[in-house]
């Protein structure tokens, strides 16, 4: 069954519209291309072959971590591939597959005969940042996290927006009041301030940075879903449901909230953006993830301190740059299509267009 038949009539006019937009679809493919790409890093960008053939047997370091005796080693302990005696070792007895990129994000390249950061060349396709590790394997890696990121973020920002606004919305008087002043006070305070104190005063990682994030990111959402809601409620389908008795949990689940998710989902794309943005001030201000994470805001630091090393801060931009304006025109396009206005010109010109018999 194809997607046309599975879709409502509203859902396939919003697509129609939505892919008529073109910039807004291509921008869908190649970001969702890019996604694809930063999923696959390991495959792509790794100090570990894929797979290796040694002494007739077969290794998967990308999975299995070798201790150095088995390829011809005197320490017990992980195997570095770069090694100049293991990888003769691997040329007289077998063969390895490497990734296009032979570093990870973290990997420290001991072979370089230039001083860090050195420029691009055939070993480092973008040159290497102040510590000897390879840029396009920190910007795949970067990408990858900084998405990650953005998506959990936003699902959780989402949910509490949602139900917030919501109960807001849909039973007023006193419980609105009370929740506009409480979200008064709470949007009120400095909050890329607090982020820098909050993560100062314990050693941040990915999710203790999530944590403190989501407590201010939903507030954008609120209003949306508290005006949606405030105008369905006096609706007669709403009331009707009310008179025969409908719990208001389940009223709100499947008559209110379709509604509010059209503005809703219009505003996603600008959350999914912010978040990826205050990530990147936060790790340039050098209080986000920890020393070492492949951050995209700590190589537009890099890029401040070694401005003899150009590739280092434009590699960032054009990283960032494309990253935020895909999801700037991916966001332009849902905000077409969930416009009425945008669905009756499709419907009118659906209409106006004359339709052949076979």
């Amino acid at each position: 069954m194809s997607l046309s038949f599975t879709l409502s009539p509203i859902s396939r006019r919003r697509l129609s519209v939505f892919r008529h937009n073109r910039r807004a679809w291509v921008s869908l493919w190649i970001f969702m291309a890019l996604f694809c790409v930063s999923l696959a890093a390991e495959l792509i960008a790794n100090d570990k072959p894929i797979v290796m053939r040694y002494d007739g047997q077969w290794y998967v370091p990308l999975l299995v971590d070798y201790p150095e005796t088995e390829f011809g080693g005197f320490l017990p302990t992980g195997t570095d591939y770069h090694d100049p005696f293991i990888i003769e070792q691997v040329e007289e007895n077998g063969w390895a597959l490497w990734p296009p990129i032979p570093f990870s994000y973290q990997t420290l390249d001991m072979q370089m005969r230039r001083p860090s950061p050195a420029p691009p060349d055939a070993r480092h396709w973008l040159g290497t940042d102040d510590q000897g590790r390879d840029v396009l394997a920190r910007v795949i890696y970067g990408f990858r996290l900084s998405v990650f990121f953005a998506l959990v973020l936003t699902g959780g920002s989402l949910v509490l927006g949602v139900v917030i606004g919501g109960v807001q919305g849909y039973f007023g008087g006193k419980t609105d009041l009370v929740g506009q002043r409480l979200i008064e006070i709470w949007s009120g305070l400095p909050v890329l301030f607090l982020l820098i104190i909050l993560a100062s005063l314990v050693q941040p990682n990915l999710w203790w940075l999530l944590g403190i994030m989501l407590l201010f990111s939903w507030l954008g959402l609120v209003d949306v879903v508290r005006a949606e809601f405030l105008r369905a409620r006096n609706l007669e389908y709403v009331r009707a449901a009310k008179a025969l008795g409908l719990p208001s949990h389940l009223i709100m689940w499947r008559h209110v909230l379709p509604n509010a998710m059209v503005a809703t989902l219009t505003f996603i794309p600008f959350l999914f953006t912010g978040a990826i943005t205050t990530l990147t001030a936060l790790d340039f201000l050098g209080f986000g993830l920890p020393p070492g994470s492949p951050s995209l805001g700590e190589l537009v630091a890099q890029g401040k301190n070694n401005l003899q090393a150009p590739w280092l801060g434009i590699t960032a931009f054009v990283s960032l740059s494309v990253m935020l304006s895909l999801l700037v025109f991916i966001g332009e396009g849902l905000r077409d299509a969930f416009d009425p206005r945008h669905i009756q010109a499709s419907s009118s010109v659906a209409t106006r267009t004359p339709t052949h018999a076979n």
